[in-house]
């Protein structure tokens, strides 16, 4: 079928075009696209920070509407509404445990822009077209391993606004509900304010965590976390993040969340926490270099460094707790999203790259 794409031939472009979408094969939906999310990944895609097979379509965070299953598939119907999430095989070792955040064939599936059985569903004038994360949400319609599509009980304006769990949200939500496990009355430090660190805020406070500390240097963002639930905020032009940070908790933190990639920024996560204090590290950073003397991690003050990959979550079990959180009140992703319609592609990125818009939405 022919569809509508936002179709990368060269690195930084963005152009909307026709392009061809195979139907589904087995255990694949096709779903047709209501709205998806725009994340700083898929600008480090576009940019060939990550290097991704081109031509490619991005997009990793859609939300929309089965239409077709293929065979094999009764988890899913056509008329159903769901949140699509990261690939994952399904077969290896991780996954057969559960973990499906550390798919063994992980890379290939997230960036190669082929599905499980090494082909492409896109198609430019004869030519492969890479789709991101398994989906290439940046077009009208998708194809998806049924895996990744995640079935919610919500309405279609609500649909819209949770886009970000398929990917940021999971992500920063994660990084403390899944990885980190933060004992209640215990203090939290999440350095970059955008959707993956808002998200962590609010992780934070669902786990009951007595400090929550916000560190951005946008007065705006840091004003929001306040709202969503941080109770210190620290504007990192302003102070010394890492003596702030330790005076707020009487001598370091418990837990550091690391979401803006800036190694500067990665090492004060490290340097803010108290002794057996953990940083859990969920940023893109491309091949960046982070300076960190060993030492004070062996022996004073012993901290932890960890990564993340999708805040540890298997989306089919995660996805539904934050739906849960959402509907409660206590996950309120609404106040992060500004919604465009997919014409407007450009000025969405555009907004998120100088934090106009912590989470643009494009709407189909």
């Amino acid at each position: 079928m022919k569809v509508t794409a936002a179709v990368t031939h060269e690195q930084g472009k963005l152009s909307i075009e026709t392009v061809e979408l195979d139907a589904p094969k087995a255990s694949e939906v096709l779903v047709k696209i209501v709205a998806a999310g725009v994340c700083h990944t898929d600008s480090a895609g576009i940019n060939q920070i990550i290097p991704v097979t081109l031509p490619a379509i991005f997009g990793h965070e859609g939300v929309g509407i089965v239409e077709e299953v293929g065979v094999g598939v009764d988890t899913l119907k056509p008329g159903d509404k769901v949140i699509l999430s990261y690939p994952s095989c399904g077969c290896c070792e991780n996954c057969t445990e559960g973990a499906t955040y550390a798919c063994e064939d992980l890379n290939r599936l997230f960036f190669d822009g082929s599905y499980k059985d090494g082909t492409k569903r896109f198609a430019t004038e004869g030519k492969p077209v890479s789709s991101f994360f398994g989906q290439g949400s940046f077009a009208s319609h998708v194809v998806v391993d049924a895996r990744n599509a995640v079935k919610v009980d919500v309405e279609l304006d609500d649909l819209k606004q949770l886009c970000s769990l398929g990917c940021g949200v999971q992500t920063g939500a994660g990084a403390v509900l899944n990885a980190l496990v933060p004992d209640p009355e215990s203090s939290l430090v999440v350095f970059g304010c955008g959707g993956v660190g808002m998200a962590a805020i609010m992780a934070a406070k669902i786990r009951g965590c007595s400090k929550i500390i916000a560190v951005d240097v946008v007065p705006s963002r840091l004003e929001l976390a306040l709202e969503l639930g941080a109770t210190h905020a620290v504007n990192g032009k302003e102070v010394d993040t890492v003596a702030a940070i330790k005076e707020i908790t009487n001598g370091g933190a418990n837990y550091s969340v690391e979401c803006s990639g800036i190694p500067m920024l990665i090492k004060q996560a490290l340097q803010c926490l108290r002794r057996l204090g953990k940083c859990c590290l969920v940023s893109v950073t491309g091949d960046a270099e982070v300076p960190i003397a060993l030492e004070p991690l062996i022996m004073n003050p012993s901290v932890s460094l960890i990564g993340a990959t999708e805040g540890c979550s298997a989306p089919q079990v995660f996805i539904p707790k934050l739906v849960q959180f959402y509907k409660e009140g206590r996950l309120p992703v609404e106040k992060l999203v500004k919604f465009y319609p997919f014409e407007k592609i450009e000025e969405a990125f555009e907004d998120s790259h100088k934090g106009v818009t912590i989470k643009p939405i494009l709407t189909f």
